[in-house]
């Protein structure tokens, strides 16, 4: 099958962008440096495409309650008109199928924005749990450019190329607005990966090159920085974001990757709330965590074990560096409870051991005083 390119894709060959396949796209990974684009990020701006992201638009009389039984929060309750939340579809397992914002246009009309190599996965389970439904599901992702505007610079970047009220009054965390930007027709979103003070833009496709220009151009004197897959990477970890395919599949549920507090166990029904009931009674099997090692060196591996005291506890799913924080971190699923600031040791494939320090808040910013502001 041939790769598919991003609308930026252009502008990325002429930049000289690493690029890497991603679910059949082509797309930067870096293109300076994974650091330089993180610390960019973290000081001014990092303006990043994630090469399949956009919306499943949701329609009709029945729009409402289809989500409603497919979501682990309560839509009906948590959301208004131009809000976005946080949220995650399960299987009957309590599994999670991915986890995902909705936008609520209207009480018949929401944008389901699902992670980009699960979009087809959650598109067909809406339509299969929604077929007998007055609910009209559209993949518009093709058709739709998206860029993520990321950084405390990210503010006064988007005012000066767009019409939109972007104080934390007029537009405050997870909400959304329309408005145009640089000239083009945009659904701007107080949304991101990053933790920082940011922005999601979504437009028609054929505005691509245009807006990409108009925003590269405007974050110029404010240190703003095109980046790619790796930077994303780095600077979510360092808030402790899970990462669907490496910390979350369908075998995982929300209580297990430390998202109960995205649930709503009693607050309606849905997919899945049968066993995550019985699983809250119980007390989950093994809980996410992130572990924090002394520096930057090591970079922990997917599979390293995890050991209290000499004995087993679990396992790494994902690791990285934390270059703001100037410290390797990993995502890792422990088998008990262990408290916040537990020393811990890390062990490898070729059984080098590393001293880590238990998280169990974000690394970077715990309180989200940064992404609020």
């Amino acid at each position: 099958m041939p790769v598919r390119h991003t609308p930026y894709h252009q502008e990325f060959v002429e930049l000289g962008a690493e690029m890497v396949d991603r679910i059949g796209f082509e797309c930067a990974f870096r293109f300076t440096g994974v650091e330089e684009e993180h610390l960019a990020t973290r000081h001014a701006v990092g303006i990043y495409d994630v090469y399949y992201q956009g919306p499943i638009d949701v329609k009709g009389p029945d729009a409402e309650a289809l989500l409603q039984k497919v979501a682990v929060r309560n839509l009906a309750r948590r959301l208004t008109d131009g809000g976005v939340i946080y949220t995650s579809f399960c299987n009957p397992a309590g599994g999670m199928i991915d986890d995902l914002t909705v936008y609520r246009i209207s009480s018949e009309h929401f944008w389901v924005v699902a992670t980009p190599s699960r979009a087809e996965v959650v598109e067909a389970w809406i339509r299969e749990q929604g077929r007998d439904m007055r609910a009209y599901i559209t993949n518009t992702i093709s058709g739709t450019a998206y860029l993520s505007v990321q950084g405390p610079r990210s503010r006064e970047l988007l005012s000066g190329i767009s019409d939109a009220d972007l104080s934390s009054e007029a537009l405050p965390y997870f909400r959304f607005v329309r408005a145009t930007v640089a000239e083009v027709p945009a659904v701007v979103s107080r949304t991101g990966y990053s933790g920082e003070l940011g922005y999601e833009l979504y437009y028609q496709r054929d505005w691509a090159h245009h807006v990409w220009a108009s925003v590269v151009a405007a974050g110029g004197e404010l240190g703003a920085q095109p980046c790619g897959l790796g930077a994303l990477r780095s600077v979510r970890i360092e808030k402790k974001y899970p990462l669907y395919g490496l910390d979350l599949d369908e075998t995982t549920s929300p209580l297990e990757a430390s998202l109960g507090w995205a649930v709503d166990l009693d607050d309606g029904e849905f997919i899945g709330r049968d066993a995550l009931v019985r699983q809250r009674d119980e007390g989950p099997s093994r809980r996410l965590v992130g572990v924090a090692l002394d520096g930057p060196d090591l970079i922990p591996a997917p599979g390293d074990r995890v050991e209290l005291d000499g004995e087993p506890l679990g396992a790494v799913t994902s690791g990285d560096r934390g270059h703001f924080l100037r410290r390797s971190l990993a995502m890792a699923y422990l088998t008990r409870d262990v408290e916040n600031g537990a020393d811990v040791t890390l062990v490898s494939a070729t059984n080098e051991r590393h001293p880590g320090v238990v998280s169990t808040t974000p690394f970077y910013d715990p309180e989200g005083a940064r992404l609020r502001a």
